[in-house]
């Protein structure tokens, strides 16, 4: 082990804790948002196919304008364009709400309102991750990943019960305005990390946008079959989504806060298995783990297409939970290791918004499938996730020869500002 490569030396560098604190309670806020909304929709319109879709357009739209969110970010700087996020996170919500408890609230109202809130999403989610190995040294990268994991497996737990025990204790609308106070608070901590020093100067932000979306697509083959395989196995996610509350408020009776409480256990079942692999240098086997981790995933899912009583539901979420936390761990170092730091903003930007893809498809296709079968739905998510263990060896090379961008790149690259570079960011940290 690398000296000084531990979970403490992360703490130690200056910036990192309160990115971190900021950073959790933003990622409950938009687990809360997610599920809230799934729930407000089955509730308030009794319709599993609109809350597919309002699935679909709280996604979608940021995936589609994530090359010009990268651009943004390298241009501009992130934490300011993180916290814009926050704030149009929490203007949303509080529209909604505010709408639906005025009697002004319709499908054709809230769907806009979900669409343009989804635009700005990007901006801290690549943001922060692209924030991680400008300011952490590259001897503690798989150490940030494992706590990015943990960061967001507790949000995943925290989040989606938080938004079923409000739901049910005090409605939806209570819920989102305690989701919004959420991402006011993760401000608090955001507002106070400085910026990584960066020179040069930009190009047109069409351009940059371009370059970015060129890098992962032609001159990364390792972002390039991460963005397909991870997109694909999202199909399978997206699907869950939907099937799980229908499964619970349908077939087995319950109630949104069973409904949290399941994607709790997932969510932290991955906790102990991320803080194992992240002791455990994954440089050279990240194929390997990606791999063995989403089949597991995906036979937990067929399970469930089989069988279903609420006891293997809950045994189920917390194995493929327990998947869940090596896999991320292998992926974030794996696409820190193979971008160039230069492109860490737009790449990383346009690297998680094809991640997303998937999943809000996988909700959208869920509405109509569930009405056909519940057992056909799960079947359909667990077929999506053994392609995607199967496109691991084919998609993703064992090494990046071409990681430093091509001449062309070097160009954009030299126009452009720059940020630290992380052996900097370890001299200041010292």
């Amino acid at each position: 082990m690398p000296r000084g490569a531990t979970y403490r030396e992360l703490f130690r560098i200056r910036g990192f804790p309160m990115l971190a604190s900021s950073v959790l309670l933003a990622r409950t806020a938009n687990q809360m948002m997610q599920l809230t909304l799934v729930l407000f929709v089955l509730q308030r319109f009794h319709s599993a196919p609109l809350a597919g879709l309002t699935v679909f357009l709280g996604i979608m739209p940021g995936i589609v304008v994530s090359p010009i969110a990268g651009a943004l970010l390298d241009r501009h700087g992130r934490v300011r364009l993180i916290i814009a996020d926050y704030l149009v996170g929490a203007l949303t919500l509080a529209l909604i709400a505010g709408l639906d408890a005025a009697g002004r609230l319709t499908p054709a109202v809230l769907l806009p309102i979900v669409t343009v809130g989804s635009l700005t999403f990007s901006l801290s989610n690549s943001g922060a991750r692209s924030l991680i190995p400008l300011i952490v040294p590259k001897r503690l990268w798989d150490r940030s990943s494992a706590l990015d994991s943990i960061a967001y497996a507790l949000t995943q737990g925290a989040g989606p019960a938080l938004a079923g025990a409000l739901t049910g204790w005090s409605g939806a609308r209570a819920a989102m305005l305690a989701t919004a106070a959420l991402f006011l608070a993760a401000i608090i901590g955001i507002v106070r990390v400085a910026e990584p020093r960066m020179t040069g100067q930009p190009r047109p932000i069409l351009s940059e946008a371009w370059s970015g979306l060129r890098y992962v697509l032609l001159w990364n083959r390792s972002l390039r079959g991460i963005a397909v395989m991870v997109s694909i196995m999202n199909l399978g996610w997206g699907i869950l989504i939907i099937a799980v509350p229908v499964t619970v408020l349908q077939r087995l009776h319950g109630d949104p806060a069973l409904i949290g409480a399941l994607w709790a256990a997932f969510a932290l079942a991955s906790v102990p298995s991320a803080l194992v692999f992240g002791r455990i240098n994954t440089e050279g086997r990240e194929r390997l783990v990606m791999g063995v981790c989403n089949l597991v995933a995906a036979v937990a899912v067929g399970v469930l297409a089989l069988v279903m009583n609420l006891w293997i539901l809950a045994a189920m979420m917390v194995l493929a939970g327990l998947s869940n936390g090596p896999f991320d761990v292998a992926m974030f170092s794996m696409r820190q290791r193979r971008t160039d730091p230069a492109w860490f903003g737009r790449a990383f930007a346009v690297s998680m918004a094809l991640n997303w893809t998937g999943q809000p498809v996988g909700s959208a296709l869920a509405g109509p499938l569930v009405g056909i079968s519940l057992a056909a739905t799960f079947a359909v998510a667990s077929t999506v996730m053994v392609l995607g263990a199967a496109l691991v060896p084919a998609l993703i090379p064992v090494t990046e020869v071409g990681r430093i961008a091509p001449e062309s790149a070097r160009q954009s690259r030299r126009d452009r500002p720059v940020e630290e570079s992380p052996s900097s960011a370890e001299q200041g940290a010292g």
